[in-house]
Protein backbone atom coordinates (compact mmCIF):
# COMPACT_ATOMS: atom_id res chain seq x y z
CA UNK A 1 0.00 0.00 0.00
CA UNK A 2 2.90 2.56 0.95
CA UNK A 3 4.42 2.03 -2.18
CA UNK A 4 1.57 2.81 -4.21
CA UNK A 5 1.11 5.91 -2.25
CA UNK A 6 4.84 6.88 -2.98
CA UNK A 7 4.00 6.08 -7.09
CA UNK A 8 0.69 8.46 -7.22
CA UNK A 9 3.34 11.05 -5.16
CA UNK A 10 6.01 10.55 -7.66
CA UNK A 11 3.47 10.73 -10.58
CA UNK A 12 2.10 14.02 -8.64
CA UNK A 13 5.35 15.87 -8.67
CA UNK A 14 5.51 15.24 -12.73
CA UNK A 15 2.60 16.82 -13.12
CA UNK A 16 2.69 19.19 -10.95
CA UNK A 17 3.97 21.36 -13.82
CA UNK A 18 0.92 21.19 -15.58
CA UNK A 19 -1.64 20.76 -13.02
CA UNK A 20 -1.05 22.60 -9.86
CA UNK A 21 -2.66 21.64 -6.75
CA UNK A 22 -4.72 19.08 -8.68
CA UNK A 23 -1.64 17.15 -9.68
CA UNK A 24 -2.51 13.95 -7.91
CA UNK A 25 -6.25 14.08 -9.22
CA UNK A 26 -4.23 14.00 -12.56
CA UNK A 27 -1.82 11.24 -11.43
CA UNK A 28 -4.45 9.17 -10.75
CA UNK A 29 -6.17 9.46 -13.92
CA UNK A 30 -3.17 8.81 -15.69
CA UNK A 31 -2.59 5.47 -13.13
CA UNK A 32 -6.32 4.54 -14.26
CA UNK A 33 -5.19 4.99 -17.79
CA UNK A 34 -2.49 2.55 -17.27
CA UNK A 35 -4.42 0.28 -15.91
CA UNK A 36 -6.66 -0.02 -18.17
CA UNK A 37 -3.97 0.12 -21.55
CA UNK A 38 -2.96 -3.20 -19.57
CA UNK A 39 -6.07 -5.03 -19.63
CA UNK A 40 -7.33 -3.64 -23.27
CA UNK A 41 -5.53 -6.72 -24.88
CA UNK A 42 -8.24 -8.68 -22.92
CA UNK A 43 -10.94 -6.55 -23.56
CA UNK A 44 -9.99 -7.41 -27.54
CA UNK A 45 -10.16 -10.58 -27.26
CA UNK A 46 -13.28 -10.31 -25.48
CA UNK A 47 -14.51 -8.64 -28.62
CA UNK A 48 -13.09 -11.66 -30.73
CA UNK A 49 -14.62 -13.98 -28.23
CA UNK A 50 -17.72 -12.19 -28.74
CA UNK A 51 -18.10 -12.16 -32.29
CA UNK A 52 -17.00 -16.01 -32.29
CA UNK A 53 -19.75 -16.36 -29.58
CA UNK A 54 -22.26 -14.91 -32.12
CA UNK A 55 -21.24 -17.06 -35.15
CA UNK A 56 -21.76 -20.06 -33.25
CA UNK A 57 -25.59 -19.63 -32.42
CA UNK A 58 -26.67 -21.38 -36.02
CA UNK A 59 -24.82 -24.67 -34.71
CA UNK A 60 -26.05 -24.15 -31.27
CA UNK A 61 -29.41 -23.61 -32.69
CA UNK A 62 -29.06 -27.17 -34.42
CA UNK A 63 -27.76 -28.47 -31.17
CA UNK A 64 -31.14 -27.46 -29.23
CA UNK A 65 -33.30 -29.52 -31.59
CA UNK A 66 -31.10 -32.29 -32.09
CA UNK A 67 -31.43 -32.79 -28.09
CA UNK A 68 -34.31 -31.01 -27.37
CA UNK A 69 -35.70 -33.62 -24.81
CA UNK A 70 -32.47 -33.98 -23.04
CA UNK A 71 -31.15 -30.89 -21.27
CA UNK A 72 -28.01 -32.49 -20.19
CA UNK A 73 -27.28 -33.74 -22.92
CA UNK A 74 -27.71 -30.53 -25.21
CA UNK A 75 -25.53 -29.21 -22.54
CA UNK A 76 -22.74 -31.14 -22.54
CA UNK A 77 -23.11 -30.69 -26.53
CA UNK A 78 -22.73 -26.76 -26.34
CA UNK A 79 -20.00 -27.14 -23.83
CA UNK A 80 -18.08 -29.30 -25.71
CA UNK A 81 -18.75 -26.88 -29.04
CA UNK A 82 -17.79 -23.90 -26.96
CA UNK A 83 -14.32 -26.09 -26.22
CA UNK A 84 -13.56 -27.21 -29.44
CA UNK A 85 -13.86 -23.54 -30.59
CA UNK A 86 -12.21 -22.47 -27.94
CA UNK A 87 -14.50 -20.27 -26.92
CA UNK A 88 -15.27 -19.06 -23.55
CA UNK A 89 -18.70 -17.58 -22.72
CA UNK A 90 -17.18 -16.03 -19.35
CA UNK A 91 -14.34 -14.54 -21.33
CA UNK A 92 -16.02 -10.87 -21.59
CA UNK A 93 -16.05 -10.64 -17.90
CA UNK A 94 -12.53 -10.74 -17.79
CA UNK A 95 -11.35 -7.52 -17.93
CA UNK A 96 -13.69 -6.13 -15.51
CA UNK A 97 -12.81 -8.43 -12.84
CA UNK A 98 -9.16 -7.90 -12.95
CA UNK A 99 -10.02 -3.71 -12.87
CA UNK A 100 -10.82 -4.58 -9.45
CA UNK A 101 -8.27 -4.37 -7.67
CA UNK A 102 -7.04 -1.54 -8.79
CA UNK A 103 -10.27 0.28 -7.67
CA UNK A 104 -9.88 -1.77 -4.01
CA UNK A 105 -6.68 -0.44 -3.41
CA UNK A 106 -7.74 3.62 -4.45
CA UNK A 107 -10.65 3.03 -2.73
CA UNK A 108 -8.63 1.94 0.72
CA UNK A 109 -5.76 4.20 0.49
CA UNK A 110 -7.92 7.30 0.68
CA UNK A 111 -9.88 5.80 2.85
CA UNK A 112 -7.33 5.49 5.52
CA UNK A 113 -4.97 8.37 7.46
CA UNK A 114 -2.10 6.08 7.86
CA UNK A 115 -0.65 3.64 5.37
CA UNK A 116 1.81 0.97 6.20
CA UNK A 117 2.07 2.89 9.38
CA UNK A 118 3.26 6.39 7.52
CA UNK A 119 0.84 9.51 7.44
CA UNK A 120 -1.47 9.35 4.45
CA UNK A 121 -0.09 12.36 2.44
CA UNK A 122 -2.39 11.54 -0.49
CA UNK A 123 -5.29 12.63 1.49
CA UNK A 124 -4.08 16.38 1.79
CA UNK A 125 -4.28 16.43 -2.02
CA UNK A 126 -7.69 17.80 -3.89
CA UNK A 127 -9.05 17.96 -7.10
CA UNK A 128 -9.99 21.86 -7.04
CA UNK A 129 -11.43 22.47 -3.94
CA UNK A 130 -11.99 19.06 -3.34
CA UNK A 131 -10.10 17.10 -1.31
CA UNK A 132 -9.24 13.58 -2.81
CA UNK A 133 -10.25 11.53 0.41
CA UNK A 134 -13.52 13.29 1.05
CA UNK A 135 -17.17 12.36 -0.20
CA UNK A 136 -19.79 13.87 -1.48
CA UNK A 137 -21.78 13.77 1.38
CA UNK A 138 -18.62 15.88 3.06
CA UNK A 139 -18.94 18.23 -0.02
CA UNK A 140 -22.69 18.75 0.85
CA UNK A 141 -21.92 19.26 4.68
CA UNK A 142 -18.93 21.50 3.83
CA UNK A 143 -20.36 24.22 1.11
CA UNK A 144 -23.63 22.37 0.02
CA UNK A 145 -24.47 21.69 -3.47
CA UNK A 146 -22.75 24.88 -5.12
CA UNK A 147 -19.84 25.37 -2.69
CA UNK A 148 -16.78 24.39 -4.42
CA UNK A 149 -16.71 20.81 -3.76
CA UNK A 150 -20.09 20.31 -4.78
CA UNK A 151 -19.31 21.98 -7.84
CA UNK A 152 -16.37 19.10 -8.45
CA UNK A 153 -18.97 16.41 -8.29
CA UNK A 154 -21.97 18.12 -10.24
CA UNK A 155 -18.91 18.34 -12.99
CA UNK A 156 -18.08 14.48 -12.10
CA UNK A 157 -21.74 13.39 -12.24
CA UNK A 158 -22.43 15.07 -15.86
CA UNK A 159 -19.62 13.39 -17.12
CA UNK A 160 -20.90 10.23 -15.96
CA UNK A 161 -24.32 11.00 -17.68
CA UNK A 162 -22.94 11.90 -20.69
CA UNK A 163 -20.59 8.73 -20.65
CA UNK A 164 -23.65 6.59 -19.67
CA UNK A 165 -25.56 8.01 -22.56
CA UNK A 166 -23.03 7.66 -24.96
CA UNK A 167 -22.74 3.68 -23.89
CA UNK A 168 -26.34 3.42 -24.04
CA UNK A 169 -26.50 4.29 -27.35
CA UNK A 170 -23.78 2.34 -28.54
CA UNK A 171 -25.63 -1.04 -27.09
CA UNK A 172 -28.74 -0.26 -28.58
CA UNK A 173 -27.26 0.62 -31.87
CA UNK A 174 -25.34 -2.87 -31.43
CA UNK A 175 -28.24 -4.95 -30.77
CA UNK A 176 -30.28 -2.98 -33.68
CA UNK A 177 -27.78 -3.79 -36.18
CA UNK A 178 -26.37 -7.32 -35.06
CA UNK A 179 -29.22 -9.12 -32.68
CA UNK A 180 -26.79 -11.65 -31.98
CA UNK A 181 -23.88 -9.90 -30.68
CA UNK A 182 -26.46 -8.02 -27.84
CA UNK A 183 -25.98 -10.45 -25.65
CA UNK A 184 -23.26 -12.89 -24.90
CA UNK A 185 -24.86 -16.11 -25.23
CA UNK A 186 -28.46 -18.23 -24.63
CA UNK A 187 -27.00 -21.36 -24.11
CA UNK A 188 -27.61 -23.43 -21.00
CA UNK A 189 -25.09 -22.43 -18.36
CA UNK A 190 -24.92 -18.92 -19.40
CA UNK A 191 -28.48 -17.98 -18.65
CA UNK A 192 -26.48 -15.78 -15.71
CA UNK A 193 -23.74 -14.38 -18.49
CA UNK A 194 -26.65 -13.57 -20.37
CA UNK A 195 -29.26 -12.00 -17.39
CA UNK A 196 -25.80 -9.33 -16.96
CA UNK A 197 -24.95 -8.66 -20.85
CA UNK A 198 -28.93 -7.47 -21.04
CA UNK A 199 -28.24 -4.97 -18.40
CA UNK A 200 -25.18 -3.79 -19.42
CA UNK A 201 -26.34 -1.00 -21.23
CA UNK A 202 -27.80 0.40 -18.30
CA UNK A 203 -25.05 -0.33 -15.74
CA UNK A 204 -23.00 2.73 -16.54
CA UNK A 205 -25.96 4.42 -14.83
CA UNK A 206 -25.03 2.62 -11.59
CA UNK A 207 -21.60 4.57 -11.89
CA UNK A 208 -23.59 8.02 -10.60
CA UNK A 209 -24.29 6.30 -7.66
CA UNK A 210 -20.61 4.72 -7.07
CA UNK A 211 -19.25 8.37 -7.58
CA UNK A 212 -21.28 9.56 -4.97
CA UNK A 213 -20.52 7.35 -1.79
CA UNK A 214 -17.04 6.39 -2.32
CA UNK A 215 -14.32 8.85 -1.90
CA UNK A 216 -12.90 11.72 -4.90
CA UNK A 217 -9.90 9.53 -6.06
CA UNK A 218 -12.20 6.12 -6.30
CA UNK A 219 -14.23 8.62 -8.30
CA UNK A 220 -11.90 9.77 -10.70
CA UNK A 221 -10.80 6.15 -11.08
CA UNK A 222 -14.61 4.85 -11.82
CA UNK A 223 -15.52 7.88 -14.16
CA UNK A 224 -11.95 7.77 -16.59
CA UNK A 225 -12.72 4.00 -16.42
CA UNK A 226 -15.70 4.49 -17.40
CA UNK A 227 -15.33 6.88 -20.53
CA UNK A 228 -12.34 4.36 -21.61
CA UNK A 229 -14.84 1.87 -21.70
CA UNK A 230 -17.08 3.54 -24.20
CA UNK A 231 -14.86 4.29 -26.30
CA UNK A 232 -12.98 1.02 -26.47
CA UNK A 233 -16.75 -0.33 -27.04
CA UNK A 234 -17.02 2.01 -30.11
CA UNK A 235 -14.18 0.90 -31.43
CA UNK A 236 -13.89 -2.86 -30.68
CA UNK A 237 -17.36 -3.50 -31.92
CA UNK A 238 -18.42 -0.89 -34.61
CA UNK A 239 -15.07 -1.05 -36.42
Amino acid sequence: MSAFVHLVERFAVLLEPLFHASAAAAAIVLFTALVRLLVHPLSRAAARGQRARAALRPRIAELRRKHARDPERLQRAVLDLHAGERVSPLSGCLPSLLQAPAFLLLYYVFSHASVGGETNGLLTHRLLDAPLGDRWTDALAADGVFGGAGLVYLGLFAVVTAVAAFGYRIARRTAATDPAMAVIDDTPGAGAVTAVTRLMPFLPFLTLVTVAVVPLAAALYVVTSAAWSAVERAALYHR
